[in-house]
């Protein structure tokens, strides 16, 4: 049985399927630069996901037309298409983390700045936040808001109501925002 393979679907182009022992279901993700990846759980046919697939057309199709807006956005913009200078990224975040903290009664115990294809932070049971560098490219209330909710997970450990609630009160639509966090390729938080 194949791991993976390319397919050209009618109506949305090339789609990727990607055998993957984490699925419980099938996920379909369409990211800029990257295209349409759909994980395929164990057990489940490639033609099985290519029929699902089918039947998205329309969804995926609006999502591409988001994708292709923010791949034009990004290759117009100066700072997306050059390299991150990485000393003076970690200042920058290491700055701003410090100054959220500070003015919203914060304290974490080390700071981990690293270039990241997953996540664009974490926070350890031990109060150590991990940044992704790619942070500085964001919009800055895209960057706050991942360095906030970061430092709210000192305090609350999970995405409990409680734990948006405490985000909510320092920085307004935060469930909006990490919505719009999507649109710039990386999911995870």
């Amino acid at each position: 049985m194949p791991r993976s393979a390319t397919v050209n679907i009618e109506g949305v182009g090339e789609v990727f399927f990607e055998r993957s022992k984490k699925a419980k279901y099938l996920n379909i993700s369409i990211k800029p630069f990257k295209g349409i990846r759909v994980a395929v759980p164990e057990g489940l046919s490639f033609r099985k996901a290519e029929e699902f697939v089918n039947s998205k057309t329309t969804w995926i199709q609006k999502n591409q037309a988001r994708m292709k807006q923010y791949e034009l956005n990004s290759r117009n913009s100066s700072s997306v298409s050059h390299p991150i200078e990485k000393t003076n990224a970690k200042k920058e975040i290491t700055r701003r983390l410090k100054s959220l903290a500070d003015k919203h009664g914060f304290t974490y115990n080390r700071v981990f700045i690293r270039s990241q294809k997953t996540r664009w932070g974490s926070c350890s049971y031990k109060n150590n936040i991990s940044l992704n560098m790619e942070i500085v490219r964001l919009p800055e209330e895209l960057m706050d808001y991942v360095i906030l909710h970061e430092l709210t997970h000192t305090r609350v450990k999970n995405h409990s109501d409680k734990f948006w609630k405490s985000l909510e009160m320092l920085i307004g639509d935060a469930r909006k925002k990490a919505k719009n966090l999507k649109q710039f390729g990386i999911s995870s938080l």
